[in-house]
């Protein structure tokens, strides 16, 4: 009898394995993988929230130590023009030049990776080997064995049988687990994409940022779009994703789908002019899913077990290991005893399939951005409808736009990983509708809680689950405490917009933690929130005067791409155009 069995040794096993054995040392923590790695997977993008989730594991230093390119951010050609624009974590203006490796701090701090997979999963394994974790690689698991709700062991290939006090299912879509416990899965998209990719060596970048710094390319096409990842100094990852339905009406085999691609992207097709294919080439369903449960007695679901979200947002790492990192927590929390199981776990069950169901929709935005999936719009009042509202396709647009969502961090408006602000001028950008903030068009806000209870959320902090308390109505959450706890104080006192703001003044006056104005902006986000998810309702008194809460079409992060320049052929009707981008 061991204490945790992990089934599967990618980021979401070696995650959970070694956050276990940190925070627990005597804990015995097995985990099996069927492969011998390094072993190939895609999926090379990270986001910057999964850098703290390294950092908090202890090997940030030696993901650093593999020479990764360091991701500013994405250059995009995305929506209804063939112009290039840049969304970064970092302004990549302000960049500098540090040698490598480096520390996690400063301007580290708000940048991520984008890896070759075969070598960031080792790293990741090896360390959770190091800090104690068994693992057993080329160890395929046959049967999970199971009585009603609570699994009772795994039989190995070998004959084996493994015992354990609690189960995780780390082995992706493959959902061991849970296929063997019956949890069904949900597909809440419109979206049936199919994807193709292979890998280059010695493929230009398209921009060089300090030392290492690039962004990735998301460049969009008539029947889908394509993806550029360097990932290491001399190899490239290069995809292309289209919906299902065009790939089966082609009659073109996927080679010749994605040669086509190749030679009808400009920019791509001028930075392989030097490179060599791999040959390689594979192809996936990236068909996004949600699955039902994903907790049981004994067991947890970890990694795309749980689900998945379209790759347009580079999020899957994220989801991954933020799950992954929740997992262990609960398991951390379950041996201690201390609190009450049944809450745990639905914290987990509920949080997680909300962080991917909000993935899923904003992919759904980001796609119906784009001509070639306008249908998209239509499914987007539907994602309106199930939470409540009764909208036509456009104004669904304007409910997503204005921070229709769930919560991603309790403690701050974050939406899909993104700022509320950041969406918004995305969604300004993409020409989705006319979007803006909601707080300059009324003056008078008033807190509604009618048909709220008072409950509680878990935060995660150093090895421990606290329980902060929310209120809940039905499946939407406001936290009392972060930006949302300051704004609920306050709209029990003011529902003058001045009178707040003056309010704020006084409050942010002497917080060192915030520069300028920046409380300010977190605070308006956090007020658009509330108003996105009905705890506040809006109103306008004609004898005061409206805030004009600026949203400009540019910021350090968002803005038109400045630093690709190279002719691009765009081809218009029957007439071939030299573009030079950001000129």
């Amino acid at each position: 009898m061991i204490d945790v069995a992990i089934i599967g040794g990618g980021p979401a096993g070696s995650t959970c394995g070694s956050l276990l054995k940190k925070y627990m040392p005597e804990l015995s923590v097995l985990i099996l993988e069927r492969e011998r790695f390094p072993r190939e997977h895609v999926g090379e993008s990270l986001l910057p929230g999964v850098m703290y989730v390294l950092d908090e594991m202890g090997c940030w230093d030696k993901v650093e130590a593999a020479g990764f390119p360091i991701k500013i951010g994405a250059t995009y050609r995305w929506g209804n023009t063939f112009d290039l624009w840049d969304f970064e974590f970092y302004p990549g203006v302000s960049f500098k030049d540090e040698d490598r490796p480096g520390k996690f701090e400063g301007q580290r701090e708000k940048t991520a990776f984008q890896v070759d997979r075969q070598y960031y999963d080792k790293v990741l394994l090896d360390h959770a080997a190091s800090l104690g974790c068994e693992v057993r690689e080329e160890t395929r698991v046959l049967k999970v064995n199971k009585d009603g709700d609570r699994v009772t062991g795994l039989t190995l290939e070998n004959g084996e049988e493994i015992q354990a006090r609690y189960y995780v299912d780390a082995t992706g879509v493959s959902g061991l687990i849970r296929r063997a416990m019956g949890v069904e899965a949900d597909y809440p998209t419109a979206l049936r994409n199919i994807a193709f990719w292979d890998y280059w060596q010695n493929a230009e970048w398209a921009v060089n940022i300090g030392v290492d710094g690039t962004r990735i390319l998301v460049l969009s096409l008539q029947y889908g779009w394509m993806w550029f990842i360097p990932i290491s100094a001399t190899r490239t990852s290069i995809g292309l994703v289209l919906p299902m339905s065009y790939y089966k009406e082609s009659d073109m085999s996927v080679d010749e789908l994605y040669r086509k691609a190749l030679s009808d992207e400009p920019l791509i097709k001028d930075l392989i002019t030097n490179a060599t294919c791999e040959n390689t080439l594979r192809t996936t369903n990236d068909w996004s899913y949600i699955s039902d449960r994903l907790a049981g007695e004994n067991w947890f679901l970890a990694g795309d077990s749980c689900g998945f979200a379209d790759p347009i947002l580079s999020a899957g790492l994220s989801l991954a290991q933020a799950g992954a990192r929740q997992v262990a927590y609960s398991i951390l929390e379950l041996i201690r005893g201390q609190a009450d199981s049944e809450w745990i776990k639905e914290s987990y069950n509920t949080s997680q399939r909300a962080r991917i169901r909000q993935h899923v929709r904003f992919a759904d935005l980001w796609y119906g951005a784009n001509g070639c999936f306008s249908d998209l719009r239509e499914y987007t009042r539907e994602i309106a409808e199930a939470a409540g509202f009764t909208l036509d396709a456009d104004d669904a647009f304007r409910w997503l736009a204005f921070g229709g969502f769930a919560y991603d961090d309790p403690a701050s408006p974050i939406v899909g990983g993104f700022a509320l602000a950041g969406i918004k001028i995305l969604s300004k950008r993409m020409s989705l509708t006319d979007v803006g903030w909601n707080v300059s068009r009324y003056n008078l806000f008033r807190l509604n809680l009618d048909g709220a209870e008072k409950s509680t959320l878990p935060v995660l902090f150093e090895g421990r689950i606290y329980s902060k308390p929310c209120y809940r109505r039905g499946s939407k959450l406001l936290p009392e405490y972060g930006f949302y706890g300051i704004l609920l104080e306050l709209l029990r006192k003011e529902d003058l917009i001045q009178a707040m703001v003056e309010r704020l003044k006084v409050q942010f006056r002497d917080d060192k933690r915030l520069g300028g104005t920046e409380w300010m902006r977190y605070a308006i986000s956090a007020l658009e929130a509330m108003i996105g998810e009905g705890w506040v309702v809006c109103d306008v008194d004609p004898n005061y005067p409206l805030m004009d809460f600026e949203l400009p079409d540019e910021t350090s992060t968002v803005h038109a791409n400045r630093d690709i320049i190279r002719a691009t052929l765009v081809d218009k009707t029957e007439d071939i155009q030299l573009v030079v981008e950001g000129v």
